[in-house]
């Protein structure tokens, strides 16, 4: 379809009609849909029923960043649904706006307005820019939905049109997506980030969103650094301007425990104690295993691995404690037989530096008990090992 026919299909979602049958389609089956499309098609435009059901999968994937109240009240474009914030990292990053003064924020590449909800929903207003027109009707529709029209502004327009001198801070997300998938080259982001540091460092306070596997070397030196993961998943790093110059921050929600970078030199590599520690994602991504170790005062199971071995539990939400029960050389029969011997029915399989794949080596250990454990498939000191072990209590 043409830029002109999804809009309309798109704005036939927003009469009586439309919602009415949005409303119906909320907890339909996609399953069934080749019967629910025949049957609402004797009753409205085909046109309707078509963009209906296609908002009603979006929704419904939606669900799972924004949650069912607001997804099921919102408006998405394929793009938005698979590029747009979380919520629960908008509003950590809009909390952290707004504990820096910011009043107002020019939204850059805003998207289906994910974030501008996040900063207007923490009192800020918000002027979205995106130059899709499909994407901004979306995201005004968003706005008017939840009730933040009189915060956010939508505007279609190019960004790098935009005077951004009247609005405290800038936040600027470019298009890490392309017609063949992610974009891992900074600079070809849309727009690439070396424009969006330059509108940065032209504002009182700036958030840039991008790829948690960003190259530390591609950090300027005046940014802070922030990764985040949410869940114990990674999901962005944020540079910051304005914060802290050159610090590098790992923020874990939904807790909101953040840990700040030290400058630590690596941690030594010691023989497995008692417990091994799984630092978060987000540790990992900024660099700041040191800093775990240090508090674990452990040290690391290999000079290239990001596990932490200590003698002693020590709670931490920056990483994951487990007991080792077994340090073994990586034997696959061994394992198995290991495996059968103390009825093995479950087993959780982590690897970090080796090659063997988790679902594979299930297949092969053939497993069968009331029991369960975890394998770590790693290396120590080199040699290909396994540690067995469960989450400590």
């Amino acid at each position: 379809m043409g830029q002109v026919t999804d809009l309309a299909a798109f704005r036939s979602l927003l009469t009586p009609e439309g919602q009415d049958l949005l409303a119906a389609l909320r907890d339909y089956d996609p399953a069934q849909e080749l019967a629910v499309a025949s049957r609402l098609r004797r009753e409205h435009p085909a046109e309707l029923v078509t963009a209906a059901l296609g908002q009603a999968r979006l929704r419904q994937r939606a669900a799972a960043k924004f949650g069912p109240e607001d997804a099921y009240r919102m408006y998405f474009t394929p793009h938005g649904v698979e590029q747009s914030t979380r919520a629960t990292v908008g509003a950590y990053r809009a909390g952290r706006m707004r504990a820096l003064g910011v009043r107002s924020v020019a939204d850059l590449c805003s998207g289906i307005g994910g974030d501008a909800i996040a900063l207007a929903r923490a009192g800020i207003a918000v002027l979205a820019v995106d130059r899709d027109p499909l994407t901004v009707e979306a995201a005004r529709a968003n706005a008017d939905a939840l009730g933040l029209a009189d915060l956010i502004e939508v505007r279609c327009a190019d960004v790098t049109e935009i005077d951004t001198s009247p609005y405290d801070a800038v936040f600027v997300d470019p298009a890490r997506r392309g017609g063949r998938g992610r974009i891992f080259d900074p600079e070809a982001y849309s727009p690439p980030l070396s424009w969006a540091i330059e509108a940065a460092r032209r504002a009182p306070h700036a958030a840039l969103k991008i790829a948690p596997g960003v190259p530390h070397e591609a950090v300027p030196g005046e940014a802070e650094a922030e990764w985040i993961s949410d869940g114990g998943d990674v999901k962005e790093a944020v540079l910051w301007f304005g914060t802290a110059p050159g610090a590098r921050r790992a923020t874990l929600l939904p807790s909101g425990a953040s840990l700040t970078g030290r400058g630590l030199p690596d941690p030594a590599v010691r023989k497995v104690g008692r417990y091994l520690y799984e630092p978060d994602g987000a540790v990992i991504r900024a660099h700041l295993v040191a800093e775990v170790a240090a508090e674990l005062d452990g040290g690391l199971v290999d000079e290239t691995i990001a596990y932490v071995t200590a003698d002693e539990q020590r709670p931490t939400p920056f990483a994951t404690a487990y007991e080792i029960t077994d340090e073994l050389p990586f034997n696959l029969k061994r394992l198995k037989a290991l495996l059968r011997e103390r009825e093995i029915g479950t087993l959780t399989v982590k690897k970090r530096g080796s090659a063997v794949e988790p679902e594979e080596l299930r297949r092969k250990v053939k497993l069968k008990g009331k029991n369960a454990t975890t394998v770590f498939l790693t290396r120590v000191a080199g040699a290909p090992t396994m540690l067995l072990g469960h989450p400590a209590k």
